[in-house]
């Protein structure tokens, strides 16, 4: 039996493999980028406020920081207590075309070790978590020239 695969936060990324990507908007007035996307108004201060629009983002940008989550969050956050917790990595990534960060998990598999600021990652279809008949799908940022 087939999982539906369905993401965790509808509208923030879309497509498969290359096609895959973060979603914004622009500001038709002022030109900012926003992720997430935001549809009500433009967040720049200085603007009088344009039409947003939808703005696919880059695939790729440079490391501007990282971290590492060794320990379970409190609730909210849903994990299952019964099973062993999994560190994970956390990278915040700066769009340079975009000029925002973007903060993400790393592929799994991926430590601090693996990583360094300035380093050049990509954004990549990943999963979240599965239950039942789904399959929770988010982004991950994966160092480019690396394939899993």
């Amino acid at each position: 039996m087939s999982r539906t695969r369905t993401p965790v936060v509808a509208d923030w990324f879309t497509g498969e493999g290359e096609d895959f990507r973060l979603l914004g908007t622009r500001c038709s007035a002022c030109a900012s980028v926003f992720f997430p996307c935001e549809d009500s108004f433009c967040r720049n201060p200085g603007c009088a406020g344009g039409e947003l629009v939808a703005a696919p983002l880059s695939r790729r940008g440079r490391v501007w920081s990282y971290t590492d989550s060794r320990y379970r969050p409190p609730a909210p956050y849903v994990s299952d207590p019964e099973l062993p917790w999994q560190p994970y990595t956390l990278i915040a990534v700066e769009l340079a075309a975009e000029r925002l960060v973007v903060l993400g998990q790393a592929v799994p598999g991926t430590s601090v070790d693996d990583l360094e600021v300035g380093m050049e990652v990509e954004v990549v279809p990943g999963v979240l978590d599965e239950d039942g008949d789904t399959t929770w799908t988010t982004w991950h940022w994966r160092p480019t020239g690396v394939t899993a």
